[in-house]
């Protein structure tokens, strides 16, 4: 899942990237407010987590716009300030959830898991197709009763694509949701994920039905043969 930080104070930014990522997010950073609506508003991001003051355009400026446009990308907004007003007026501005700083950052990832498990999106902790199964919170993925291991790239790759069973992805669909935006992305670079995936999930059970499929020309998807 791709998530998009939109905060002006560079530390603060970078240890929530950090820590983002290690729980096999893809993560893109903006340290204003204008950069951070062109991103928000161009790119596919799967939740927005937004500072409330920011330079050039503020948190709010930044969410009312977004719902102006009809993007309804989840929001988590980020502040200094806890007082009720403050909320309310961020809430009416279109954001979904509020955290105030200094804020730990299990918190944060509460909220963030919270989010992309609200049934506006259909997401679940628990995704599965046939006898595969990921969980999300633990990472744990099964095919069957047999534990496989993944990278975190090769773990994002393959919750992306559980995601939208039966759906075809084009490698630009995947790199959107799946990559950084300043990743260093070669022409292959999906196609030799997928073979990793494939490695792990469907050649070692040459006697169950292959899940990952190629459609040529057109991507890829997590589906059974026709």
């Amino acid at each position: 899942m791709r998530i998009l930080v939109v905060e002006d104070e560079h530390k603060i930014a970078n240890s929530i990237k950090k820590g983002l990522e290690q729980e096999s997010y893809a993560v893109d950073i903006a340290y204003d407010g204008v950069q951070g609506f062109d991103l928000a508003s161009t790119e596919d991001y799967d939740i927005v987590i937004l500072d409330l003051l920011l330079p050039g355009m503020d948190g709010l400026a930044v969410c009312k716009r977004l719902r102006d446009e009809n993007i309804h990308t989840p929001i988590l907004m980020l502040t200094a300030k806890g007082e009720l007003h403050d909320k309310v007026e961020g809430f009416s501005g279109g954001a979904d959830d509020y955290l105030v700083k200094p804020f730990a950052f299990e918190e944060l990832i509460a909220r963030v898991r919270a989010l992309t498990r609200r049934p506006r999106n259909r997401l679940n902790s628990v995704l599965s197709y046939g006898d595969l199964s990921v969980n999300t919170l633990t990472f744990e993925v099964k095919r069957g009763k047999t534990l496989c291991r993944l990278s975190k790239k090769e773990f994002s790759l393959l919750e992306y694509l559980l995601r939208h069973p039966d759906i075809v992805l084009s490698k630009e669909q995947i790199i959107a949701h799946v990559w950084d935006y300043d990743a260093d992305i070669l022409p292959n670079t999906v196609e030799v994920y997928i073979g990793y995936l494939r490695n792990k999930i469907d050649k070692p059970f040459p006697k169950k039905p292959r899940l990952i499929r190629t459609r040529r020309g057109f991507g890829y998807q997590i589906g059974r043969e026709r």
